[in-house]
């Protein structure tokens, strides 16, 4: 039996299967494991096929009753978990989330074309690529090929932390999502987890060329700026396959990976899912 489950816990989830539920004994039908921290997650098991919901995320747990929540980047130091079982009324549950502290990246000597001051040819191709994006990031595998946690994607040096405030030629930027590793052109690219494509573009605006994939239940990794993609959407990979090749495409100063990774509309930090799962 998973570490954290009691057999109180075993039979309540067999009384949900039966239809049995009540919603007093919902106080038990929630038990997380995980990174507990704002770009982290957590694997949650409670009652099968019941309706989840955290912030502004609506979602469901699986006929196993396992469920997938992320932490945004800017996640509050408490969120509350609501679970609706059929037949019950809500419980919800709140998580105490790890506060961290972000740094600052500044990045001077880019095109102007890739920081601001666009044309009207540049903007059409800037929405042109993020309705493909769109797109991959509206996967839903059911697999949880992220279930054994997450492996290094690339061999090399890390240069930017996830989270940091980027000042990109002086003009103050949104967060930077992504963990950088710089390694040189060519170097290759691996999966870290099991998974389904569900993007591979290699005409995107800022990214380059990027490979979406979909990991189950809303978690998408993302791979920038490869200098070569040898996988196609809808093809099914394994963690440690090889899905393409360091580059320096898009709006980059050098070859290198940015490796990110979502949940549903959160901003998560990869890294962390190299920790991942652990109790906490």
């Amino acid at each position: 039996m998973r570490k954290g489950f009691s057999l109180a816990f075993a039979a309540a989830l067999l009384s949900a299967a039966c239809g049995q539920v009540e919603s007093a004994a919902l106080e038990t039908f929630i038990s997380c494991t995980g990174v507990l921290e704002q770009g982290g997650a957590v694997l949650c098991s409670t009652v099968p096929n019941a309706s989840v919901e955290i912030g502004d995320v609506k979602t469901m747990s699986d006929e196993q009753g396992h469920v997938l929540i992320g932490f945004d980047r800017d996640a509050p130091t408490h969120e509350t978990i609501t679970v609706t079982a059929v037949g019950a009324n809500p419980h919800s549950q709140t998580l105490t989330i790890k506060s961290r502290e972000f740094g600052v990246q500044r990045i001077d000597g880019l095109p102007p074309s890739q920081v601001s001051n666009f044309t009207k040819q540049q903007l059409a191709r800037i929405r042109a690529s993020s309705a493909r994006k769109k797109i991959g990031f509206a996967s839903r595998e059911t697999a949880m090929g992220f279930r054994d946690g997450f492996v290094l994607p690339v061999e090399g040096t890390k240069t930017s932390d996830f989270g940091n405030q980027r000042i990109l030629n002086g003009v103050p930027k949104r967060p930077h999502y992504g963990v950088d590793i710089a390694a040189p052109v060519g170097t290759p690219i691996y999966a870290p987890a099991d998974g389904v494509v569900s993007l591979a573009d290699d005409d995107l605006y800022f990214e380059g060329a990027m490979v979406l994939l979909d990991h189950g239940q809303g978690l998408i990794s993302m791979y920038l700026h490869m200098s070569d993609i040898i996988v196609e959407p809808g093809q099914k990979i394994k963690r440690g396959d090889k899905i393409g090749e360091v580059g320096a495409k898009g709006r980059v100063t050098g070859p290198h990976l940015c490796w990110r990774l979502k949940w549903r509309n959160r901003n998560l930090d990869p890294e962390l899912l190299t920790r991942w799962p652990t109790d906490e």
